[in-house]
């Protein structure tokens, strides 16, 4: 005999449950999982709260996190913030993929708190994302904010849908470039900013 469970709040109101807890709950079903169960109850409310870290990014705003952390400087030589960790989602399974970013820019009179930069990725890596894409996002964020005369980021990864599914290849990792201003157009400039972060390997 199968035995009855009481009804969880969202069942008894289900208006009233998250939609995200509840798009969760109808996946369990259709995996054939019971969302009633003991160890997956307050999975969907777990998943609801994860899902809105994880895509935080949506909600921030560049020059609202840049704010007032631009400061006049005569430095006009290549600065480099590298191996700043970042956690993605591909937009293509919804499997996250990982790694670092390297940042370098030539300040035109005006350089950034060191600290914005971490938070510079996170607007872009905490979303959907194409590593391609959000490599790109990056650099066009700092120049439009900045204006330097150059910046250049690069951006390594490993993509757990290339690891758990398809081709499943663990060891392989992918690398992106956006490269602006001077690291576009001068090719000792770019080769000095690719040496500098292998360096730091």
């Amino acid at each position: 005999m199968n035995e009855r469970r009481a009804k969880t709040p969202a069942e008894i109101h289900p208006s009233q449950e998250d939609p995200i807890a509840g798009f969760t709950r109808e996946l369990l079903l259709s995996l054939g999982e019971d969302p009633g169960r003991e160890g997956l109850a307050k999975t969907p409310g777990r998943v609801a709260e994860a899902w809105r870290f994880l895509a935080s990014g949506y909600g921030m705003d560049v020059e609202a996190v840049v704010n007032d952390a631009i400061f006049q400087a005569d430095a006009d030589e290549m600065v480099i913030v590298s191996d700043i960790d970042f956690f993605s989602l591909c937009e293509h399974h919804l499997l996250p993929f990982f790694g670092k970013v390297h940042v370098g820019y030539i300040p035109d009179g005006r350089v950034l708190g060191l600290s914005k930069f971490p938070r510079l990725v996170d607007v872009f890596s905490r979303r959907l994302q194409l590593q391609e894409r959000m490599t790109l996002q990056i650099a066009e964020a700092i120049q439009s904010v900045l204006k330097p005369r150059g910046v250049a980021v690069v951006s390594e990864a490993e993509h757990l849908c290339m690891m758990m599914r398809g081709v499943q290849k663990v060891n392989s990792s992918t690398l992106a470039s956006a490269m602006l201003g001077d690291f576009r157009t001068d090719r000792r400039t770019r080769e000095e900013f690719m040496q500098l972060i292998r360096k730091g390997r």
